[in-house]
């Protein structure tokens, strides 16, 4: 990709990126034009192709920084050195939280991935590779609660979070929310009481 041989973003390609993050998100992104978005963002065409090869490369870096700050929280969450099921809980209120605040138009992997419907499109290959590692991130942490094999529990987890990022958009955010927590904690239950859980 155009725009980082320095390492360091220029801020031009910050500026467009921030703007088309912004609208691809709220919008969807086969709707959105190049023109639109260096309308918003105030900015030229050769400037764009300065930092981008094509739409799609700039769909791929939006992504991209969507992969990077999710990743960031998680860290942050781990790190904080609470107890296993409580960093599980802290992910659950992270992903509750933006379910219910204003703006919220569901996961921007899930939304991405029902654009682009070939599992080899670059676009799909980015959502894929976000969605191995919060698999493995979550059932990581399960692993740590309770005894057995966690990863029938990290599929159930990314699941619940799939549903809920669904329905957050088409149902009252505050309920869909609330079913998600009580899913979680029941799923933190079956992974402390011996006997309830499936390798």
């Amino acid at each position: 990709m155009k725009g980082r041989a320095s390492g360091r973003p220029s801020e031009a390609r910050a500026r467009l990126l921030g703007t088309a993050s912004r609208i691809f998100y709220a919008e969807g992104v086969h709707s959105v034009g190049v023109d639109h978005i260096l309308t918003e963002a105030d900015t030229t065409r050769s400037t764009f192709y300065r930092h981008f090869e094509s739409k799609e490369d700039l769909v791929v870096s939006y992504l991209e920084e969507a992969d990077h700050a999710l990743r960031a929280r998680f860290a942050r969450t781990a790190e904080a050195g609470e107890a296993p099921a409580e960093v599980l809980r802290a992910v659950a209120a992270d992903i509750a939280g933006d379910i219910t605040r204003e703006g919220f138009r569901g996961c921007a992997f899930l939304n991405a991935a029902a654009e682009y419907p070939d599992p080899e499109h670059p676009v799909r290959r980015r959502v894929a590779d976000h969605r191995d590692w919060f698999l493995g991130a979550v059932t990581g942490v399960l692993a740590q609660v309770g005894e057995g094999p966690a990863d029938n529990a990290g599929r159930h987890f990314v699941m619940l979070r799939d549903g809920a990022m669904a329905a957050g958009c088409l149902a009252d955010p505050e309920a869909v929310s609330e079913t998600f927590l009580e899913g979680v904690e029941g799923l933190l239950w079956s992974r402390s009481v011996p006997g309830t859980h499936r390798p």
